[in-house]
């Protein structure tokens, strides 16, 4: 008798989906890989549209035509209503009987930690937090960027330093090298040639992330202005981290404290260093720990978390995605 499919997972970012289709004892019968879910760029309906390509190869591979229950952690789910609104959408595909939709940093979160206890902060494009308990308590923060209160991720980081290094050349800030290191990047040998090269799109807009290890680099040889930029991304994922434990009555009870995205998985040495001393300082429990398995593996441990799922199932999930 064949397996049968009882979750669809899905982990859906601003650069690629990750799903799974999975049993109720945790075999993983498929995955798929898919492109961008950016619902704020192309709207709801054509960002899922998006996704079910994914979904659609998934369950041909599974040989089924829906699930149960669909556990999605999606990108750009970061207030309430964009829960909701994205949570009907996928509903509306009947690819599952039931839906969760949560933000996708919660995958990360969940696929760090053994039981749901802990909290996450991710630091890639833009920075975000997220936390939960066993009891179902969640903390989170808007993480919409400036407006919200939130600063640092590589595109603010790589803003950052440009906006340090544009000052330094025409005198209105403190010396510093990245008015050399960044325009150096594009083999160009001042500040103005690169902001005009960034103005006019000689160099695509896009390309401004690739500033952001420059920014590392800088402050790793020592200068001064870099490393504060690079201590102020520290603080900024501590204050969040210990923000949520707090929320979470946790602050005083030994707890994972995952660190996740692009630029703390780079584990460059000042920031990782400063982010475990002012951890150590300001919520000596915590046990920080930087996450590498996949997202969609949280998606699909928070699934089961769901379904009460047998004895054994979590640590089949896990086996597979961690091979």
């Amino acid at each position: 008798m064949g397996l049968t499919a009882s979750l669809l997972a899905v982990d859906a970012g601003n650069s690629k989906t990750d799903v799974a289709v999975v049993t109720a004892g945790g075999e993983v019968l498929a995955a798929a890989r898919g492109g961008a879910f950016r619902p704020p760029a192309v709207g709801v309906e054509r960002a899922v549209d998006a996704l079910a390509e994914a979904v659609t190869a998934a369950f041909e591979a599974a040989g089924v035509t829906s699930v149960e229950h669909v556990s999605a952690c999606l990108a750009n789910a970061d207030l309430p209503v964009e829960e909701e609104q994205l949570a009907a959408a996928l509903h509306a595909r009947a690819w599952g009987a039931s839906v969760d939709v949560r933000n996708d940093a919660f995958a990360l979160l969940r696929a760090g930690i053994d039981e749901p206890r802990g909290v996450a902060v991710v630091c890639g494009a833009g920075v975000n937090c997220v936390g939960m308990r066993p009891d179902g308590r969640t903390a989170r923060f808007p993480a919409i960027g400036r407006l919200s209160g939130d600063w640092g991720g590589g595109w603010a980081l790589a803003e950052e330093a440009l906006w340090h290094a544009a000052r330094a050349e025409d005198g209105r800030g403190q010396p510093t090298e990245l008015a050399r290191t960044l325009p150096a990047h594009f083999g160009l040998g001042s500040m103005h040639a690169l902001i005009e090269a960034l103005h006019l799109r000689h160099i695509e807009p896009a390309r401004r992330h690739e500033l952001t290890p420059v920014l590392f680099a800088t402050a790793a040889d020592g200068d001064p202005l870099a490393r504060a930029v690079v201590d102020r991304q520290a603080d900024e994922v501590v204050a969040m981290a210990t923000v949520a434990l707090t929320r979470l009555d946790l602050l005083a009870q030994e707890t994972p404290v995952l660190l996740g995205g692009g630029v703390l998985t780079a584990r460059h040495p000042r920031l990782d260093d400063r982010i475990r001393e002012l951890l150590a300082a300001r919520a000596p429990k915590a046990v920080p720990r930087v996450v590498t398995a996949r997202p969609v593996l949280g998606a699909v441990l928070l699934g089961l978390d769901r379904a009460g799922a047998v004895p054994g199932a979590h640590t089949r999930a896990r086996a597979h995605f961690t091979v």
